[in-house]
């Protein structure tokens, strides 16, 4: 099938989107005339969606604190803390794999309640471990609910929220995963491991019950021929004033069309009409994740410590500084632009992976010993801060926005396998690595960071301000 046949399709994709048409102007004016009612069943629908975004965080921010006194408890050697650490991240790629056919397949709400599920599940049994079986059992689940959390949110997100608040929405999927890392890293220093297990559990419940209180995404209720519903919720999220009838009228017309196309299948993903939005998608995943970035987070307390600085209070300044700047990035990313922002992070992670570096290679070589853990600060908060910036939640803006309806179950799976192959790759190889080379590690995290700043330039469009047609439009072109 043609190009431009590809592009009449797109032309009734997302209406949801506030597609009154495909003006800049009449959309804004369409934005401004929405009532109070249907803005808040957005902003809660959203935050309802981004407990299961803490909860993930909960989940990536519990190895950092405990590692210690997991260790002590229950003798664990160093490789079997490695694997504890990084088995999350297998069972995220097992997560990634299922998470687009799940959420076709039961909805968005029903994914959801499935990740949930998996990490209560996980906690539970992390909580009464007496070993290490156990132990990684429960962090194999919750590594399959984060792998479903990870593409349900923003996609569920990017299908209820307006052009004009898309991006800022979508990032606060980042940002309540930095939330969750951060209180799993400051209570964590507090906490024993096992009451620190339950607080996982907190988000998970509150995801739960406020599912009962939001709409399903209307596009998948039209997709399985639930009229009723579909009406229903449409109607939620644009308040009961509100005419839905065009936008109702839109979506209805899409399904239809997408209905008569053949089922999406993976080698579909490298036909040539939608390869660039699979590279895109998948590139800005391996580039997030092999940047070193779950190596750090995991690790944190370990850097710190070897340093010759507190590792208490460098994680808690870490932490700190990662909800600080991401919640600063929702204000500025439908301002600035998401091509901007990836390019700061990017070289931001590069200069803090440098100056990482040498700190390293000065208290390696014994060399002005005395500025080590200064310059070991310093080098982390700058690459937690710039991740924080753009390369965390960018990506996933940008992939909730770039695949087309009927490839995105498929296409938003591949990419988050990708990302959850890259972390478990980094949070295993990590320590092996550090052993290898401390200052080596880091420089080899900074060639990579240097790449993402090519790649961002070359080959990532921009999607500020533009419908979901109109980024596909400029995709195909």
């Amino acid at each position: 099938m043609s190009i431009k046949e590809d592009l009449e399709r797109e032309e009734v994709r997302e209406p949801l989107m506030d597609k009154k048409n495909l003006s800049d102007e009449q959309g804004g004016s369409f934005v401004q005339s929405r009532s109070k009612e249907s803005a808040w069943m957005v902003y809660l629908s959203t935050f309802v969606a981004v407990c299961g975004s803490f909860a993930f965080g909960s989940c990536a921010g519990y190895s950092s604190p405990t590692e210690n006194a997991i260790r002590e408890d229950l003798s664990l050697s160093l490789a079997e803390y490695s694997v504890f650490g990084s088995i999350l991240t297998f069972g995220a790629m097992i997560g990634a794999i299922t998470s687009g056919p799940i959420a076709d397949l039961i909805g968005r709400k029903g994914a959801l309640r499935v990740a949930a599920s998996f990490c209560v599940a996980g906690w539970l049994a992390i909580y009464f471990a007496q070993g290490v079986l156990a132990l990684d059992l429960g962090r194999l689940a919750t590594g399959y609910g984060m792998g479903i959390f990870s593409y349900v949110v923003p996609v569920f997100i990017a299908e209820i929220s307006p052009k004009n608040l898309r991006g800022a929405l979508t990032t606060t999927n980042q940002l309540m995963i930095c939330g969750g890392v951060s209180v799993a890293f400051i209570i964590g220093t507090v906490l024993t491991w096992r009451a620190l297990a339950l607080t996982g559990i907190v988000p998970c419940a509150i995801l739960v019950f406020g599912l009962f209180l939001i709409p399903e995404s209307p596009r998948w209720l039209a997709k399985r021929g639930r009229e009723e519903e579909f009406q229903t919720a449409l109607q939620k999220l644009r308040g009961k004033e509100a005419d839905i009838s065009h936008e109702a009228t839109e979506i209805k017309e899409y399904i239809e069309t997408l209905e008569r196309l053949p089922k999406a299948r993976f080698v579909e993903l490298f036909q040539r009409r939608y390869l660039r939005s699979v590279i895109i998608g998948v590139g800005l995943m391996v580039f997030q994740q092999f940047g070193g970035i779950n190596g750090v987070c995991f690790y944190v307390s370990n850097i710190f410590e070897s340093a010759g600085f507190s590792p208490s209070l460098g994680t808690i300044i870490y932490a700190i500084l990662q909800v600080v700047v991401t919640a600063l990035n929702t204000t500025v990313i439908d301002k600035a632009g998401r091509k901007p922002l990836l390019l700061v992070s990017a070289s931001g992670l590069v200069l803090g992976c440098i100056i990482t570096g040498i700190s390293f290679y000065l208290k390696v070589n014994e060399l002005a010993i005395k500025s080590v853990p200064a310059l070991t600060l310093t080098g982390i908060l700058l690459y937690i801060g710039s991740f924080s910036a753009g390369m965390g939640a960018v990506p996933w803006v940008i992939m909730s926005e770039i695949f087309p309806i009927n490839i995105k179950g498929v296409a938003g799976s591949l990419a988050t396998l990708v990302n959850w192959f890259g972390a478990w790759a980094i949070s295993y190889t990590y320590n092996y690595l550090m052993s290898w080379s401390s200052y080596g590690t880091f420089i080899l995290y900074a060639a990579i960071n240097a790449l993402a700043i090519v790649f961002v330039v070359t080959v990532v469009p921009e999607t500020k301000g533009r419908t979901l047609e109109q980024i596909q439009a400029a995709i195909n072109a």
